[in-house]
């Protein structure tokens, strides 16, 4: 009877991130959560707990201008753990209080971080939490100089703490709204400093933990990383110089080609599932805002703190059309064969993504009487757990906000592991079918 009743791995994960939303929303729903009399309502608590949690930066109301400082530390707390992983901080806490971490308990950090293995899971947990505080510390140093002078010792050192945590999370949350209500970085867009510093921190946050530990144990020499680092790092600097030489050849026009590079460069990592801008999105070509929702849609890596279908997912599903249009047998990189069910994965999920995006943006779109591709822009950066919007979010209609929460959840927590979460056990296979070919093409 125990058995029947076993809640699994994935199950624990989806229930983590639930919890931490509901908890989230709960507490911004305090009094003293907000600037406005008495409390803001469920609703709209609801919708920022959840981007918060789900590292996505998609807001209806303005994070300085509505939220006190209590309310702010809530939100940056939110996005801590949901960029971390729920299950991943849990089981760090239960770590430091001196409690025994079973097998169990190790099975479920080598799912929230994406291990390969189980073996060493708790010391490369500590690793990551560890190292994760401290590049948030030291982009927090590295923003004091921009921030400090605009705003004063105490606000400036609070806004550079708030800003590095929500970079390397990729929440893309700001606290701009000061000088102008959801104007995000834009009135920083010609600071060097915070530019390339926000740039690495959204960076070092969205390749993924493992290649991290790649990083720690193989230093420079990268054909002594496993598969999966080399993919991440490939895919991720391709997925990079594309919108960037796109930005600074046909973007900006009002801008010189110097102007341009800086923006450029920030535009193109910040599709990284970021969420930040340091320029106005709705004033971008409609190829550029087309590019922006694949982009958008791809997000960064896996076990890292980004969200979306991920690098490795586009990776494997290009490779499997090379190796078909080569006619080779199995899909091949970097000198080592892929998996048949990393393929088949990869398949199913970017399948997943695409129905998520047309049929959230289609129903928005219905809904309010948007343009297609406004609505789809918004669906690509919910479920991409990006952040960037044209400026429609916060006027939309409570379905198509349930629509965006949805979107942002799955899109954090991951597609497959939502349908793993729903099968209660997997049903043993008796037989195989007879063969019967169909054609394709």
């Amino acid at each position: 009877m125990q058995s029947r009743f076993r809640i699994s791995t994935f199950q624990i994960i989806v229930l983590g991130f639930i919890g931490l939303i509901l908890a989230g929303a709960l507490l911004l729903m305090l009094p003293i959560a907000s600037r406005e009399a008495g409390s803001v309502p469920f609703g709209d608590c609801l919708f920022t707990a959840t981007s918060a949690v789900c590292v996505t930066g998609l807001v209806v109301r303005d994070t300085a201008t509505c939220w006190t400082p209590f309310g702010q530390a809530v939100i940056l707390l939110l996005i801590q753990v949901g960029g971390m992983g729920v299950v991943t901080v849990s089981i760090c806490m239960a770590f430091l209080t001196g409690r025994r971490i079973g097998l169990r308990q190790r099975s479920v950090m080598q799912e929230a971080i994406a291990a390969p293995q189980v073996g060493g899971i708790v010391r490369l947990t500590r690793f990551i939490v560890l190292t994760a505080l401290a590049i948030e510390l030291a982009g927090a140093l590295l923003l004091l100089p921009v921030f400090v002078p605009a705003f004063g010792w105490g606000q400036g050192v609070w806004y550079a703490v708030f800003h590095a945590v929500s970079a390397f999370c990729n929440a893309g949350f700001d606290l701009m709204g000061v000088r102008a209500p959801f104007s995000s970085l834009t009135a920083f867009s010609g600071n060097v400093l915070l530019n390339l510093t926000v740039v690495l921190l959204i960076t070092v946050g969205g390749i993924g933990f493992l290649v991290w530990n790649d990083l720690r144990e193989h230093g420079l020499h990268l054909k002594q990383y496993r598969l999966q680092s080399k993919i991440v790092l490939v895919t991720s600097a391709v997925l990079v110089a594309v919108p960037f030489l796109w930005f600074l050849l046909c973007e900006m026009p009002e801008k010189t080609a110097g102007e341009r590079v800086l923006p450029a460069l920030f535009q193109a990592v910040t599709l990284r599932t970021a969420g930040f801008n340091t320029v106005d999105l709705s004033r971008m070509s409609g190829g550029g805002q087309a590019m922006m929702i694949f982009w958008m849609l791809v997000g960064g890596s896996p076990g890292s703190t980004a969200g979306g279908m991920k690098t490795t997912t586009i990776a494997v599903a290009l490779l499997t059309t090379v190796a078909v249009f080569r006619r080779k047998e199995h899909v091949e990189s970097f000198g080592r064969r892929v998996g048949e069910d990393t393929v088949r994965g990869a398949i199913a999920i970017l399948t997943l993504y695409l129905v998520l995006l047309f049929a959230g943006g289609t129903a928005i779109s219905r809904l309010e009487g948007i343009p297609l591709v406004t609505c789809l822009f918004e669906t690509a950066s919910a479920v991409g757990t990006v952040g960037l919007t044209l400026g429609v979010t916060p006027g939309l209609g409570t379905v198509s906000r349930v629509i965006l929460m949805l979107l942002m959840f799955l899109g954090r927590v991951g597609g497959l592991t939502m349908i793993y979460a729903a099968q209660s056990a997997r049903r043993p296979v008796k037989g195989t079918l007879p063969l019967e070919k169909v054609t394709v093409g």
